[in-house]
C-alpha cells in the first residue's frame, strides 16, 4: 500500500516504551488519521480471483499472556516470565514451547511461501503478550513477527486483529473503558510494527469470543470499533441470533451485526462468524479446510459468492497446539498446491475475503441480519411500547425473573463459564477504578489534550486496564483474584497520589 505521510514513522519519536510503561496512550490523533483510512488493504495484492474459489477458509491465532504484579520485588511482568521463573508450578515447565509458539508462525509463512504454498494465517496478540516479550527480553520474537508483519514479500498473508489491549471480555467491561482498550492496543501495535502496519489491522478478535448482549454494552461496544476504524469482528455462532431469534442458517456467510440500544439508535457492523465452540484441535489439525472442501458457492444477493469457513484458536495453549499444528497446517496448504493454492477451496484472510465479495458487487447491506444472542426476547417482551432505557431494564428484570436461562452477561466460546457470577471480590474493586479514574481524569482531559502524554496518565490507565484482564476471573478465586485486587490497590494510589 501507499506510504502513509499522516503520521511519522516509528522512531524515537514515537517509542514502544515510555519510562518503563508500553505506549498506549498520546498519540490519538495520529492514530485516529491512520486507523480511519478507507482504501483497500488486500485487494490490490491477493493473488486470488473469487471467480476460481468455491470455497474458502480462515484462521486465526489466538495469542496471550496476563500482565501480573508478581515480579521479584511484585513489579509487574508478562505471566511469561513468571513461568520461566517458576518452573516447577503447575504447567509452567511449558514456558519455552510456548515462547516458541509466539514465534513459530514467522518461519511458516516464509518457508511455505519459498515451496510455492499460497497460506494464510490471522493473528491476534494481546498488549499484555506484546509489552511481556520486550520486558522479558525476548524482542527476538516480535522481530521475527516484523518479517511477517511489514516485509512486502510476506505481508500479504498474513492479517492481523486488533483486540482490547489488556485482554478484558467486553460485556463486562465499563462502557467508558472500551475505548481506551482498543485505542491503546492500537498506539503499542503501531509503535511496534510501524503505522503502515497498523493501518492494515480493520478485522477485530473480542477476547474469549465475548460478545455483549446488553443493548447499550452492544451498541458503545460496535461504535467504539467503527470510531476506531475497524470494519468488522469475528463473533462466535451461539453468540448471536437472527432479528427473530433463531440460530443462524447461513453460518458461512458473513452477516451485518445490528446494535440497537435503549434509545432507539442502531449501529452496524460486519461479523465473520466463528463456527462450533472453542477446541484448539479445530485449528490444529486445520479443520475449517477441511469442512470447506464439503461446501460450495451460495448466493447472497443475487450473487454467487464462496461461503468461509472461520476459526480462530489459542495459538499455543494444549498440547495438540503445540505438538500437532506445525504439521497440520503446513500438510493443508501443500495439499492445496496441488492445484496452485489458487483455485477451488483456498485459504484467504477475513479482509482479503470481504474486499474481494465487495469487488464483485455484495455491499454489507447484502449480508444477512443478525444480532446479540437474548435480544429477541427483549425486544418482544417490549412489544410496541415506547423504546427508553427504562422499558429496556423492565423488560430485562422481568425476563430474567420468569426465564432461568436469560442473561445479560455477554456470551462467548464457552456458555458454562461466566466471568461476572461469583467475582464481585474483582468486579466490584475493578468498576470502582474505573469510576474513580474518570471522575478524576475526565475533567482535567477536557481541559488538557495532552494529558495522555505524561507518565501519571499513562500509569494510571495502565493500571485501569490491567485490572480488567479476564485471566484474574477466568482462572478462579485464589491468586489470581489476589493479582487483581493488588492491581486496583495500586491504581488507586496512583490516582490519589498523582492528580
Amino acid at each position: 500500500m501507499a506510504s502513509i505521510q499522516t503520521a511519522p514513522s516509528v522512531s524515537a519519536d514515537f517509542p514502544e516504551l515510555i519510562e518503563g510503561l508500553p505506549n498506549i496512550s498520546g498519540w490519538e490523533d495520529q492514530v485516529q488519521a491512520v486507523t480511519q483510512q478507507n482504501q483497500p488493504v488486500f485487494l490490490p495484492h491477493t493473488n486470488i480471483r473469487l471467480e476460481d474459489v468455491t470455497a474458502a477458509f480462515a484462521i486465526a491465532l489466538h495469542m496471550h499472556q496476563p500482565t501480573v504484579p508478581a515480579g521479584a520485588n511484585g513489579e509487574l511482568i508478562g505471566h511469561l516470565q513468571y513461568m520461566f521463573e517458576h518452573t516447577h508450578e503447575g504447567d509452567n515447565h511449558n514456558a519455552g514451547p510456548f515462547s516458541w509458539c509466539y514465534s513459530r508462525i514467522a518461519d511458516f509463512i516464509p518457508e511455505l511461501v519459498s515451496q510455492g504454498c499460497n497460506p494464510r494465517v490471522m493473528l491476534d496478540y494481546s498488549g499484555n503478550l506484546l509489552w511481556g516479550l520486550r520486558q522479558m527480553g525476548r524482542g527476538d520474537i516480535l522481530e521475527n513477527l516484523k518479517r511477517i508483519t511489514c516485509d512486502p514479500t510476506y505481508q500479504p498473508y498474513v492479517e492481523w486483529l486488533g483486540t482490547m489491549w489488556s485482554h478484558a471480555v467486553a460485556p463486562s467491561t465499563p462502557i467508558p473503558d472500551l475505548k481506551l482498550h482498543i485505542q491503546a492496543w492500537q498506539h503499542h501495535f503501531a509503535a511496534i510494527f510501524g503505522w503502515e502496519a497498523l493501518a492494515r489491522v480493520k478485522g477485530f478478535s473480542p477476547p474469549e469470543m465475548h460478545l455483549p448482549n446488553h443493548p447499550d454494552t452492544l451498541y458503545e461496544f460496535v461504535k467504539a470499533l467503527k470510531e476506531c476504524g475497524y470494519r468488522w469482528l469475528l463473533v462466535q455462532e451461539h453468540a448471536v441470533e437472527t432479528l427473530d431469534g433463531q440460530s443462524l442458517s447461513h453460518k458461512h456467510l458473513p452477516h451485518r451485526l445490528i446494535a440497537r440500544n435503549s434509545h432507539g439508535e442502531e449501529i452496524s457492523i460486519a461479523a465473520l462468524i466463528k463456527t462450533q465452540g472453542s477446541d484448539t484441535k479445530l485449528v490444529a489439525q486445520m479443520q475449517p479446510y477441511y469442512e470447506a472442501k464439503t461446501l460450495s458457492r451460495q448466493q447472497l444477493r443475487g450473487i454467487a459468492v464462496p461461503p468461509l469457513v472461520s476459526q480462530i484458536g489459542d495459538g499455543e495453549n494444549g498440547g495438540v497446539m503445540m505438538n500437532e499444528f506445525p504439521a497440520g497446517f503446513k500438510n493443508a496448504w501443500y495439499d492445496m498446491a496441488q492445484g496452485g493454492g489458487k483455485t477451488g477451496v483456498v485459504g484467504l484472510n477475513g479482509t482479503e475475503y470481504l474486499e474481494l465479495i465487495e469487488a464483485a458487487g455484495v455491499q454489507l447491506a447484502d449480508y444477512p441480519l443478525c444480532q446479540a444472542v437474548g435480544q429477541h426476547q427483549i425486544w418482544q417482551q417490549i412489544g410496541e411500547g415506547v423504546l427508553s432505557p427504562e422499558a429496556v431494564s423492565g423488560a430485562i428484570a422481568h425476563l430474567q425473573q420468569t426465564n432461568p436461562n436469560f442473561h445479560m452477561d455477554g456470551s462467548s466460546w464457552t456458555n458454562d463459564l461466566s466471568w461476572v457470577r461469583g467475582y464481585e471480590n474483582v468486579l466490584t474493586p475493578m468498576n470502582q477504578l474505573s469510576a474513580l479514574f474518570h471522575q478524576t481524569i475526565d475533567p482535567l482531559l477536557a481541559d488538557d489534550a495532552s494529558l495522555t502524554r505524561q507518565h501519571r496518565y499513562r500509569n494510571a490507565l495502565a493500571y485501569n486496564l490491567l485490572s480488567q484482564t479476564s485471566c484474574f476471573r477466568y482462572w478462579g478465586q485464589g491468586t489470581w483474584t489476589d493479582y487483581a485486587r493488588e492491581l486496583y490497590r495500586r491504581g488507586e494510589a496512583i490516582l490519589q497520589a498523582d492528580f
